[in-house]
């Protein structure tokens, strides 16, 4: 099933968003948890769904810690994000790794404004560190009755030296996890070839979020650097039945004109789909 992710769009609203995701021919949605209330509203999900025909397959738990109403800690937020899962009836959640070091945010307004972060290496090692630590992630899921894939996270830079903000991200410490979503681009920030780490984690691959990196993360499926045709030809070959969400940056498109959003979100698809079906038959 590929599905389009509600972040290739964050700039829009949910509804737009469903229109154009069926309007394009996805099979379905990922929700990404943020501040808006309507990303979190069973009710009016339900509703969006059904007036779209279009199933919302996965949840992503909130990247930020201010959600009105949700505890502030990552374990608290992966909760309320299963708990909602469970009552939309959707059986995937995307989980971010635990953060490792603190990080003091700031915007530099100068001649070219930008948003930066200042890491503070101090390890964190709070309850969500501990649960991912011990393999206690399991029972989470059988509590809930939902899986929950773990997603690799990209590199961040200091002083221009690639470090990570998070535990357990290198491939050979994500094989502690049952179930992992692959994020392509994050693999672009590392010089990671998403071929290679494919094969090395594919029987716990459950779901993909695809998109390309060519300095910038989140490109569309066909426009970077990465070889992302590559790697859908060997997933069908792998007979690969998991899902995968289109996962852009609203950036990579011309979001002023809907007509070239659509035309970029069919070109994604029909990439997705051409690869993916040109060494087996998708299901």
């Amino acid at each position: 099933m590929i599905l389009l992710s509600t972040g290739s769009l964050y700039t829009f609203g949910l509804s737009r968003v469903f229109g154009l995701a069926a309007e394009a021919g996805y099979e379905g949605i990922e929700i990404i948890v943020d501040q808006r209330q309507d990303t979190r509203d069973p009710t009016y999900l339900r509703r969006l769904s059904d007036e779209h025909h279009l199933p919302i397959a996965v949840l992503h738990t909130p990247f930020v810690p201010d959600i009105p109403g949700w505890p502030a800690d990552q374990l608290g937020r992966l909760k309320h994000t299963l708990a909602l899962a469970r009552e939309l009836g959707v059986g995937l959640v995307v989980a971010h790794l635990p953060f490792r070091i603190h990080g003091i945010v700031g915007h530099w307004y100068g001649l070219r404004p930008r948003r930066f972060i200042l890491p503070i290496f101090w390890p964190l090692r709070g309850p969500y560190y501990h649960l991912l630590r011990d393999g206690a992630l399991q029972q989470l899921e059988e509590t809930f009755g939902v899986v929950v894939a773990v997603e690799n996270m990209p590199a961040h830079r200091f002083l221009g030296i690639p470090i990570s903000a998070y535990w357990f991200n290198r491939p050979d410490h994500l094989t502690r996890f049952l179930h992992l979503t692959l994020d392509t681009t994050h693999l672009g920030t590392w010089g990671m070839d998403p071929v290679e780490v494919y094969g090395r984690l594919k029987d716990r691959i459950t779901h993909v979020h695809l998109s390309n990196y060519d300095g910038k993360e989140h490109r569309l499926p066909f426009d970077g650097s990465l070889p992302l045709a590559q790697l859908l030809r060997r997933m069908g070959e792998d007979g690969y039945q998991g899902t995968i969400s289109v996962e852009t940056d609203p950036s990579a498109m011309d979001t002023t004109d809907e007509g070239k959003i659509l035309e970029a979100l069919r070109q994604a698809l029909e990439f997705c789909r051409s690869h993916l079906s040109s060494s087996t038959v998708w299901r």
